[in-house]
């Protein structure tokens, strides 16, 4: 397998391998044309980054890695500086709105450092349900599931998944009501 593909079948890859690192600098490339425009909504650059269509209303600066590895349901909104770390699938449901300065990353490294100075990378997927509002500079980390009609307050670490119906705060974040 090529470490693109490894990446894309969530194993074990290098996050060092030549490929992956000309994917993430178009990518690059194609969030600077995006974040540059001077109209709030550009979908043909936010098309072009995800490799799909998309109606998705992304407020500028908007960064992620890859693009292709992310996808937006119907009636999606994010605020300013939204970072999605998207070295695996990165999944939003309908009616998704997010603050600003929210970090999702799909992307862990090992904890033993010689295996880390490799550049051995894993990923695992983030999925986010339909009716979900996440408040302000919340992290959310890899492998999250995110079901429906969820709020996450401002300021959270989502280190587990949180269920349905829920309202959820904190650092690591618990949920604190059910809905």
């Amino acid at each position: 397998m090529t470490e693109k593909e490894k990446l894309l079948a969530g194993l074990p890859y290098d996050g060092n391998n030549i490929e992956l690192i000309k994917d993430r600098r178009n990518c690059k490339i194609l969030c600077k044309e995006y974040n540059d425009n001077p109209v709030d909504l550009d979908l043909g650059v936010l098309s072009k980054i995800l490799e799909q269509e998309t109606e998705a209303h992304i407020e500028a600066p908007f960064k992620c890695d890859y693009g292709y590895n992310i996808s937006f349901g119907k009636n999606f909104y994010a605020n300013f500086n939204l970072i999605i770390l998207d070295c695996s699938k990165v999944t939003f449901g309908d009616n998704v709105f997010i603050a600003p300065n929210v970090l999702i990353t799909a992307v862990g490294h090992p904890t033993d450092p010689i295996e880390r100075n490799t550049g051995v990378e894993y990923a695992t997927p983030v999925t986010i349900g339909n009716n979900v509002w996440i408040g302000g500079n919340v992290t959310i980390l890899p492998g999250i599931t995110i079901e429906d009609n969820v709020t996450i307050g401002a300021g959270s670490v989502v280190t587990k998944s949180i269920p349905a119906n829920s309202i959820a705060v904190g650092n690591p974040c618990r949920v604190i009501k059910s809905i």
